[in-house]
């Protein structure tokens, strides 16, 4: 189980128990500090945050606030006399990843979020909201694609997920339901 989680704008992959060292984070030693931005977890199952998974968090303690070793930075201009010398340690604390939770709530929420993007863009199911969509089982089946026809089509497509007690219909629901009431819609035309 690990988790990839954005800590004071760098992005680590974490484990329990693991140490690292992050950017200088406000706190003294021995707090306990919590990061929110996870954005992915692999428990069991992947889990892709858009941008982060909601529910899970990353639980660490700060272990100690230390400098990384020395950095030299050097600057010359040849034939110019110019040269510069400085040195740089950055700030940096050490932590230690004392668990990832959330894995009960937010797996769940993140798989309900999974399956609402998936029956969304199915292009199996047919969207009433949409004109293209009613456009084309009218012309399919040899229909006019007037505004009249298509407030009849949506309406025969509530009676149809009625009666079939479906909340989406498919593509050969809506072409069968069609064919039944082939007459209201050449009625519609006269």
């Amino acid at each position: 189980m690990f988790a990839i989680v954005e800590i004071a704008g760098l992005q680590y992959k974490v484990e329990q128990d693991q140490k690292l060292f992050v950017n200088r984070l406000k706190g003294e030693k021995g707090e306990k500090v919590s990061f929110d931005k996870v954005l992915l977890t692999v428990n069991g199952a992947i889990t892709v945050g858009a941008p982060a998974v909601n529910g899970i968090a990353v639980e660490a303690e700060i272990l100690d606030h230390v400098k990384a070793d020395k950095v030299i930075v050097f600057k010359k201009k040849r034939r110019k006399g110019y040269k510069v010398k400085n040195g740089h340690r950055q700030s940096l604390t050490q932590i230690q990843i004392t668990g990832i939770t959330g894995f009960e709530g937010g797996a769940k929420k993140a798989a309900k979020k999974e399956t609402k993007a998936v029956v969304a863009s199915d292009h199996a199911t047919v969207n009433f909201g949409e004109d293209h969509e009613l456009n084309y089982h009218l012309k399919k089946n040899g229909l006019s694609q007037s505004k009249e026809n298509r407030e009849a089509l949506v309406a025969l497509g509530k009676e149809v997920k009625e009666e079939l007690g479906k909340n989406i219909l498919t593509h050969e629901d809506v072409d069968a339901a069609i064919a039944k009431n082939i007459e209201n819609f050449k009625a519609l035309n006269k």
